[in-house]
C-alpha cells in the first residue's frame, strides 16, 4: 500500500481553510485520483486560537514557518502567506533545501524571485508548483506548461484582477464614478490591505510576468513590465467607449517581438464584441495564441476559498501522481534574459484632453501629432465646460513612443489644462 502525502501548510486564511476543507471533504475522490491517501499534518499561522470556520486541533502547530517546513513528517509545504520576501520566501527556501515539495500560491515572490526558487527547486530535484499564484481556479499554468508544451506561443493576455474588472464594469452598468466605484469595492472587501496593488495593476503585473516566463523560455522579469493603473479612467471614457464599441479592462499582454519582450499591464480598449470585451465582474480571463493550436481562451473565477483552493490542490494532486516538471516548462538554467521591449507593435490610440477654449487651441493639438507621424482617424469636441473644451481623439496605428512623445509636445503647446488620457486600443 502507498504512503500517504503529508501536507504542511502554512498560512490559515481564506484558501488555507479552503485547501483543509478539500482534503477532509474529498479525501476519498483524492486517493482514487492520486492513489494514495493525502493528510494534513501539521500547520502554521499567525494567530493559533482564531475561529476560522474549520476545527484544526488534530494538527501539530508550529507558531515558526521555517519550523514547519522543515518537519519530518512533511513532505509537500504548502505555501499561502503572501509576501514577496519574509517568511514566505524563508520558508520555501528551506523546504526545498530539507527536499521537501512546495505548493505555492504566492505570485509577488515568484515574480520578484522566480529564477532563484526555481533554480534551487530543480538543483534539489524538487517540485515547485503554483498554479494558485495566477488567475485562481483557471488551469493557465497547466496549459502552457503541459497542454499547450508544442507550440510556440505568440502572445498571451488577458484579464488577470478581478477587483479591476467589478470596478470598472460597475462604472459602466451603473454610470458610477471612479471614486464611488472603488470605495464600495474597498468595503466589501473587494480589494487588498493596500488597494493600490489592485488598482494600480501591480497584483496582475506580478502574474502577468509569471506567465511570460512559462509561454517565451525567459527568466521571470518583473521589473520589465510597463505597469499603468485604473485611476485615471472617468465614467466618460468608459461612455465614450461604449459610444464606439469598445469596453474598457487592465489588460495584460506580452509578446515576443523583433525587439525582445514586450510586458504591459494597463487599461485598454477591447471590442465589445470579443470574450475579452463581454467578461463581466470579478471573473478573470487568459487568451493564448500559439502556433498551432490558434487562440484558446479561459475563462474563470479568478479568486476566492474554493477556486483558489482547487488550483492549490491541483498542484498536490501532481506531486501524488509522482509528476516532476521544470518549474517555467523547462530547466531553470536554459531560460533567457530576453531584451525588454516598450510596447513595439503599432495599434490605435484613445485621446482624451481638455483643452482652453480659445482660438487654434484644437489646431496646435493636431499640429503636434502631425509632426509626430501620428493621423486622426476620428476626433470630437464635446460641451464646453467653464473655460475648457472636452476633445476626445482617436488615432490610427502609432507607436507608443511616437505618441509619448506627442504627449510631451502637447504639454508644451500650453493649450492642454491637464495631463491627457491615452489608452491603447487593443486587437483581440
Amino acid at each position: 500500500m502507498s504512503t500517504p502525502l503529508r501536507l504542511g501548510i502554512a498560512g490559515l486564511g481564506t484558501v488555507g481553510v479552503g485547501v483543509v476543507k478539500i482534503v477532509r471533504q474529498q479525501a476519498a475522490l483524492l486517493q482514487a485520483r492520486c492513489g494514495r491517501e493525502i493528510t494534513i499534518t501539521a500547520v502554521s499561522a499567525r494567530t493559533r486560537d482564531k475561529d476560522r470556520g474549520v476545527n484544526i486541533s488534530q494538527y501539530a502547530w508550529e507558531d515558526d514557518p521555517v519550523a514547519l517546513a522543515t518537519r519530518d513528517d512533511v513532505d509537500v509545504f504548502i505555501e499561502l502567506m503572501g509576501g514577496s520576501d519574509g517568511p514566505a520566501k524563508a520558508a520555501t527556501e528551506a523546504a526545498l533545501k530539507a527536499g521537501k515539495d512546495v505548493v505555492t500560491a504566492n505570485k509577488a515572490m515568484l515574480a520578484i524571485h522566480g529564477q532563484l526558487l526555481a533554480g534551487l527547486a530543480e538543483g534539489n530535484h524538487r517540485s515547485l508548483r503554483y498554479e494558485a499564484a495566477v488567475a485562481g481556479g483557471i488551469p493557465i499554468v497547466k496549459s502552457l506548461g503541459e497542454g499547450l508544451a508544442a507550440n510556440e506561443i505568440t502572445r498571451v493576455m488577458g484579464v488577470m484582477n478581478g477587483s479591476c474588472n467589478y470596478i470598472l464594469t460597475r462604472m459602466e452598468n451603473a454610470g458610477l464614478s471612479y471614486e464611488r466605484v472603488f470605495d464600495e469595492a474597498n468595503a466589501l472587501g473587494y480589494l487588498e490591505a493596500d488597494p493600490e496593488l489592485d488598482v494600480g495593476g501591480i497584483d496582475a503585473a506580478h502574474k502577468l510576468a509569471i506567465l511570460s516566463a512559462l509561454a517565451f523560455g525567459t527568466q521571470v522579469d518583473f521589473d520589465g513590465v510597463e505597469i499603468e493603473g485604473i485611476g485615471c479612467i472617468k465614467i466618460e471614457d468608459i461612455r465614450h467607449a461604449a459610444d464606439m464599441g469598445y469596453r474598457i479592462k487592465l489588460l495584460g499582454v506580452a509578446q515576443m517581438t523583433g525587439r525582445g519582450l514586450e510586458q504591459r499591464m494597463a487599461p485598454c480598449l477591447v471590442p465589445a464584441t470579443s470574450a475579452l470585451g463581454q467578461l463581466e465582474g470579478g471573473t478573470n480571463m487568459v487568451v493564448i495564441e500559439g502556433s498551432d493550436v490558434g487562440q484558446i481562451v479561459l475563462r474563470g473565477a479568478g479568486a476566492g476559498e474554493g477556486p483558489t483552493a482547487s488550483a492549490v490542490m491541483g498542484d498536490v494532486c501532481d506531486i501524488a501522481r509522482g509528476m516532476r516538471l521544470p518549474v517555467f516548462g523547462q530547466p531553470a538554467d536554459t531560460l533567457s534574459s530576453a531584451p525588454r521591449a516598450s510596447a513595439a507593435v503599432p495599434a490605435p490610440y484613445y485621446l482624451r484632453m481638455a483643452l482652453h477654449d480659445k482660438p487654434g487651441a484644437l489646431a496646435k493639438i493636431a499640429t503636434v501629432l502631425g509632426e509626430a507621424g501620428i493621423s486622426i482617424n476620428r476626433m470630437r469636441q464635446y460641451d464646453h465646460s467653464d473655460d475648457q473644451a472636452p476633445v476626445l481623439i482617436v488615432t490610427h496605428k502609432t507607436t507608443r513612443t511616437a505618441l509619448d512623445q506627442a504627449l510631451i509636445a502637447m504639454d508644451a503647446t500650453g493649450v492642454v489644462t491637464e495631463a491627457p488620457v491615452a489608452l491603447r486600443i487593443e486587437s483581440v
